[in-house]
C-alpha cells in the first residue's frame, strides 16, 4: 500500500476532529441528542424515526468510526474517502435543507448556519480523497526513438 503525503495529511486532520467530537459525544445527554437529531433529521429524514438516545448513540460511533477510518493507515484511502463523503454529505444536506441556516439565496450561510457551512470543505476532502485513491501511481514513460 502506498502512502503519500497528501492524503496523510487529508485523512489526519479531519479524523482527528471528528474521533474528538464522536468521543466527546458518548453519553450524549438525551435533551442534547434530542436537539441534534432534530437538526439532522432534515439532512437525512430516517434519523428522526430514531428515539432521541438512539441517535446520541448511532452519532457517536459514527463519528468514531469515520474518525477512525481516517486515521487507520490499514483502512484504503478510498474507503476512508467513501466514509467521510457520507458523513459529510449528510451534513451538507443538512445545511441546505434548513432554512435558517442559509441567506435567503439558499446557499451562502447566515451567522447561525456558519458553523455547519464551513464543513463543506470536509465534502472537498472527501471527494479528493475518493479520486486520488491509495495514493500516487507510477506512470510508464515511454521513449519515442529517434
Amino acid at each position: 500500500m502506498a502512502f503519500s503525503l497528501s492524503n496523510t495529511v487529508l485523512r489526519a486532520v479531519p479524523g482527528a476532529f471528528i474521533l474528538n467530537s464522536g468521543i466527546g459525544k458518548l453519553g450524549l445527554p438525551e435533551e442534547a441528542a434530542a436537539g441534534l437529531q432534530q437538526m439532522a433529521a432534515k439532512g437525512v429524514p430516517a434519523l428522526g424515526e430514531l428515539s432521541p438516545k438512539q441517535f446520541g448513540w448511532f452519532l457517536s460511533l459514527g463519528e468514531i468510526a469515520v474518525g477512525s477510518s481516517l486515521l487507520l493507515p490499514i483502512v484504503p484511502t478510498r474507503v476512508a474517502g467513501l466514509a467521510l463523503g457520507a458523513f459529510s454529505g449528510s451534513m451538507f444536506s443538512m445545511y441546505l435543507r434548513t432554512p435558517e441556516l442559509t441567506a435567503e439565496d439558499g446557499i451562502r450561510p447566515s451567522e447561525a448556519g456558519t458553523p455547519i457551512a464551513k464543513d463543506s470543505w470536509l465534502v472537498a476532502i472527501a471527494i479528493a480523497l475518493l479520486v486520488s485513491g491509495s495514493g500516487s501511481k507510477k506512470v510508464k514513460r515511454v521513449r519515442a526513438k529517434a
